[in-house]
């Protein structure tokens, strides 16, 4: 009977063992999701404040007329294909 005891009891604080680390990951899982709303409303706000600036900049460089700086167009060097020799036959 002492054996069965020990059995169950082990059986028994196994079970409450993963039930408190359940209980735990889910409270982790919570404080993460907190954590990621609030990053996630700091983006947006950064995000409405970037727009505004750019807004900004475009209507202050419209006022003025500065130009906008053109892409310059990269010359691409062109390899040369190797040809070949032409050799007179003698017949």
């Amino acid at each position: 009977m002492a054996i069965d005891h020990v059995v169950l009891a082990i059986i028994i604080g196994t079970l409450a063992a993963i039930v408190y680390s359940l209980r735990i990951l889910v409270l982790m899982e919570r404080r993460i999701a907190r954590m990621d709303y609030h990053i996630e409303r700091l983006v947006t706000k950064v995000m409405r404040e970037e727009i505004k600036i750019e807004t900004e900049e475009k209507r202050i460089e419209k006022s003025l007329k500065v130009p906008r700086p053109k892409k310059r167009k990269v010359a691409r060097k062109v390899k040369k294909k190797a040809t070949k020799k032409k050799r007179s036959r003698k017949r």
